[in-house]
């Protein structure tokens, strides 16, 4: 593998939605801050939109990771990146060009992330893998926050990261949903060196503690696997 740390992305799915400003101060010595857009039709839930991210990348002290739980993706994805998004990343089932819409967040300065609901094959995407610069394997089914991660999700993680390490590309895996101190061994020794975390960040009673106590286990089994 050619990272050399793991990196910690808290889901403000899970922070406090009237004080989101302190609870990102709250979060600032993870990587990211992951960002769940929501529009109740790609998933059944609604969260924040465009102003509200803009908002948040203005006083965010960490990038903003903004993960697109909505449909038409190539229509609003590039406004995310030009709203201050340090990595877009859309959905591999509502986007209709995928590829296109990659090199659309390169041209803006953000990374571009495919996400794949844990039903959806990796298979179709790996001709294109060198085009994005993060694949994210959902571990739960998207739309909700505390979920249990889905067991069936630890090989698709393993291929991932096989196709991208045999194509020898710089290309992180990241994993959402059910990630916590019982789970984080077990998605970075399948392959995972981005980890978003909600429920067990904020949660937790020191929470840079627990950012860094994720990390550190992260990064123990990321380097006893690769």
């Amino acid at each position: 593998m050619r990272f050399v740390s793991a990196l910690i992305s808290p889901s403000i799915l899970s922070a406090d939605f009237a004080n989101l400003e302190a609870e990102l101060a709250r979060i600032k010595t993870a990587d990211f801050a992951h960002v769940d857009v929501m529009d109740a039709h790609f998933v059944p839930n609604l969260t924040l939109g465009l102003p509200v991210f803009e908002r948040l990348a203005q006083v965010s002290p960490i990038p903003l990771d903004a993960h697109l739980m909505i449909t038409a993706p190539d229509r609003w994805a590039p406004m995310y990146a030009e709203a201050g998004a340090a990595s877009v990343t859309f959905h591999a089932e509502a986007t209709m060009a995928p590829v296109r819409l990659a090199k659309e967040m390169h041209r803006l300065g953000a990374r571009a992330g495919l996400a794949l609901r844990p039903a959806t094959p990796i298979e179709p995407y790996l001709d294109h893998l060198a085009e994005f610069d993060m694949i994210l394997v959902m571990t739960v089914e998207p739309g909700f926050g505390g979920q249990s991660l889905i067991s069936g999700t630890i090989d698709k993680i393993k291929r991932v990261r096989h196709a991208i390490s045999e194509a020898n590309l710089d290309v992180w895996v990241q994993v959402d949903g059910g990630i916590n101190r019982t789970t984080i061994d077990r998605v970075a020794d399948a392959g995972a060196n981005v980890f978003v975390a909600g429920s067990a960040v904020f949660g937790a009673d020191d929470v840079p503690a627990e950012i860094e106590t994720l990390r550190g286990m992260a990064n123990s089994h990321m380097h006893e696997g690769h």
